[in-house]
């Protein structure tokens, strides 16, 4: 069996030829009316097959016939038309970033060892002072060794300056020995008391963890440095922890904040970075809450560029208020509408209807069915979408659409 679409464009009807596959006979099915046009003597088909051939009919040729009417009617219509409206329009410049706390803490140990217990984890509130983890002293053989090796030699020496100081004090009694010498033989023994008791500090700190000097007490359980919130942890019992020395960065344990004081840091591109300042009101929006407008203040612009994906920017910081309904996390990634400037109730018009030509803006306003006439008008605010109209134009006047170029 075989369709063919037979179309009629002056009366733009659409007919489908049947014929059946012995080519005996033939009739013809109008997609306009739902006639069946046919010679009735010849037509001897169920019908059953005449409701197959229908809807197929009317699902192929159909479609051709909505694109056909739809390419003839679009010809025959002029350009669109818009009205001068009277609006707000908010010029505003976009940046990208996340939330992130005003201050992350970094903490680390001062005792080497491996982590014995962790008290609080991650999402945890704590209060500064409060136990975090605790390290265990973990020394070599080698390092523990030559920690006692010290003490005994101190020990040793301690005690033979102790003999020497008795002899040291009958032989001044006798004037036998100046005094300088008697004071520098006693600063000798001083020195030696001294080293005595930095090496058994040493010892008790590699054994135990735990020290007091000059009534600081050294331990190994880490405490929270501030009120706030464990934000991430990053060892786990039994990880071995380097401690934190003038030459050394130590392990980072744990990363705390305070999350009542956030801000949203964020890139600006240079071509809007000229027109920003410190103070300036902005809306913030969230990724992760879509239905929260979170409002913020402008608090930091860089004074230096960076180069991101072959695009010059500039960091920027937004300080979001505490009394804030919305719940925010540290890494929410949102973008910041940084208000530049605001006009309310001002005529305006679409800017894809202005043509801008020689530092001057013009639009089609029409005159009649078929007349036209190009106008010059002032404008002033932009937001890249609607423009503002100084001069030039009424409210509710309508305004000619650009033609719309045809793709050949």
């Amino acid at each position: 069996m075989e369709v063919h679409a037979i179309i009629d464009k002056n009366s733009q009807e659409f007919n489908a030829r049947v014929t059946k596959s012995d080519g005996n006979r033939t009739f013809l099915w109008n997609i306009a009316s739902g006639r069946v046009i046919f010679p009735r003597k010849v037509f001897t088909m169920k019908r059953k097959h005449i409701v197959l051939i229908s809807v197929g009919g009317i699902v192929f040729l159909g479609a051709g016939y909505l694109l056909f009417a739809r390419s003839d009617s679009s010809e025959e219509l002029g350009p669109g038309r818009v009205k001068v409206t009277r609006e707000d329009i908010v010029d505003k410049a976009l940046a990208v970033g996340t939330i992130e706390p005003e201050n992350e803490i970094s903490v680390k140990s001062k005792v080497s060892g491996v982590v014995r217990r962790i008290f609080a984890d991650a999402g945890a509130y704590v209060k500064a002072g409060q136990p975090l983890l605790e390290v265990k002293p973990d020394p070599t053989p080698l390092e523990l060794a030559d920690a006692k090796r010290q003490v005994q030699l101190r020990e040793v020496e301690t005690e033979n300056l102790t003999k020497e100081m008795v002899r040291q004090n009958a032989m001044v009694k006798k004037n036998l020995i100046s005094a300088k010498e008697y004071e520098d033989f006693e600063r000798r023994f001083q020195e030696a008391q001294l080293q005595l008791k930095i090496t058994r500090e040493r010892l008790a700190l590699l054994e135990s963890g735990k020290v007091t000097i000059e009534n600081t007490e050294i331990e190994s359980i880490i405490k929270a440095p501030i009120d706030g919130y464990v934000l991430s942890k990053t060892v786990e019992v039994g990880d071995p922890v380097t401690p934190l020395t003038s030459y050394q960065e130590g392990t980072v344990l744990m990363k705390m904040a305070n999350m009542e004081r956030l801000l949203f840091k964020g890139t600006v591109d240079e071509i809007d970075v000229g027109r920003l300042h410190e103070g300036m009101e902005s809306e913030l929006k969230v990724g992760a809450l879509p239905q929260d407008k979170i409002s913020g203040k402008l608090v930091k612009i860089s004074l230096k560029a960076e180069k991101r994906e072959n695009a010059t920017v500039f960091p920027i910081e937004i300080s979001v208020p505490s009394g804030s309904n919305s719940t925010l996390r540290a890494g929410y990634s949102a973008n910041a509408n940084i208000f530049i400037q605001r006009k309310d109730s001002v005529l305006t018009i679409p800017e894809r209807v202005v043509t801008f030509r020689n530092d001057s803006a013009f639009v089609k306003v029409p005159l009649g069915p078929e007349k036209e006439e190009e106008r010059f008008i002032k404008t002033g605010l932009s937001d890249a979408i609607k423009i503002e109209v100084v001069e030039g134009l009424r409210e509710g006047e309508e305004i000619l659409e650009k033609p719309v170029k045809k793709i050949e």
